[in-house]
């Protein structure tokens, strides 16, 4: 099914007053499974024919953004490694429209669900299974009809669908008391029936193309926020250093006339973006004369930075660079991670990597919620 048929069945879905998850549902139990072909993260394409040899067949429908699915990634993993040997193949297939993924729905994670992301993602965190991108017609999502990420369908030699739903049944490992899918596959494997063939499942809701529109009204929301700038004494700069705002904050420093901080700006309003509705905020510090407002604040309007802005207060950038942090040289751009307890957790001078920074700030923040 392409992008063409798949924009069809969202528009009679708006028709009908029905989502486009109403026209795809779940592959009832004793089904065949509907045949694809995707490209993986490997280079090649996949399809059914490619785990022929295989006496069981476990269809994971999972993402990147998703932490209920990054929370099994391990799992996974494990299992495609404990029963390769026992004719047991895994495959992992990507079903989200990326351009239906709304920024505050990466707040979670560092990559979002693009197929150049999804390389990243398996490369990283080294996936020992085939990673599958649907996100370009989601045209296998349909034919399956996952509802969550991550969704497991678990076929039998012949091919027909013997287990659906979760992998197990808790998200935080030190929970889990069931483990459907070892008990499916490992029923299967003796010639019996899962003792549970469907289970609930919890996760992400699947980001049919028809959220498009929904991803697109939030960006439209985000460019009419107000963007100010303020002037930042030496006390406001101690205290900005200080933090004592109860959240993560990331300060960059920067200038109009300085290059790479015009060039990299745009990456700091979609960090704000990704992370602000958790204990987040951005702060960006433009060392610019005072008599230059203006034109810094023309500046942020057009890259609708929305966050909090401040501007050096006087000609004094001594004074103020020293009241920020004494052994940084004043060099722009200069960016800083501050945790709540006022440590630095992570620091630049000269252009950032994104991703490295994205994962510092995901990293410091998973380290506070309840495991």
């Amino acid at each position: 099914m392409n992008r063409f048929v798949s924009a069809l069945f969202v528009t009679l879905a708006t028709f009908y007053n029905a989502s486009a998850a109403d026209l795809f549902p779940t592959l009832p139990l004793g089904s065949t499974a509907p045949d694809f072909n995707l490209p993986g993260v490997d280079g090649r394409n996949w399809s059914l024919k490619s785990f022929a040899d295989a006496k069981i067949l476990v269809v994971v429908f999972t993402c990147d953004h998703c932490p209920t699915a990054q929370y099994y990634e391990e799992r996974i993993k494990q299992i495609a490694a404990d029963y390769k040997d026992k004719g047991v193949a895994v495959v992992a297939i990507m079903p989200n429209d990326p351009k239906a993924v709304r920024l505050d729905e990466l707040g979670w994670t560092d990559l979002g669900d693009t197929f150049a992301e999804m390389k990243i993602r398996a490369r990283d965190h080294q996936f020992n299974f085939p990673y599958l991108n649907d996100g370009d017609t989601e045209s296998v999502a349909h034919a399956y009809g996952p509802v969550v990420t991550p969704h497991v369908f678990v076929f039998d030699a012949a091919r027909r669908l013997r287990y659906v739903g979760a992998i197990d049944n808790s998200e935080r490992i030190q929970h889990v008391t069931k483990h459907y899918l070892r008990d499916a596959l490992d029923a299967l494997l003796a010639g019996k029936e899962p003792p549970e063939a469907q289970t609930k499942v919890v996760g992400c809701s699947i980001k049919w193309s028809d959220k498009e529109a929904s991803a697109q009204a939030y960006l439209n929301q985000l460019a009419a926020e107000p963007v100010s700038v303020s002037p930042a004494d030496t006390n406001t700069l101690q205290a900005l250093r200080k933090n004592d705002s109860g959240k993560y904050r990331v300060v960059n420093f920067w200038a109009t006339w300085c290059a790479p901080c015009v060039a990299e700006f745009s990456e700091f309003v979609t960090i704000n973006r990704m992370y602000r509705h958790r204990d987040f905020e951005l702060v960006t510090v433009s060392i610019n004369e005072p008599d230059e407002e203006k034109s810094v604040l023309e500046f942020l309007k057009k890259q609708q930075a929305s966050n909090r802005n401040l501007i050096f207060a006087s000609t004094d950038r001594d004074a103020l660079i020293n009241a920020f942090d004494p052994a940084w040289s004043g060099a722009v751009p200069y960016t800083v991670l501050i945790s709540p307890e006022g440590k630095i957790v992570y620091s630049e001078t000269g252009s950032i990597d994104s991703l490295a920074l994205k994962r510092a700030i995901q990293k410091a923040m998973n380290e506070r919620k309840p495991w």
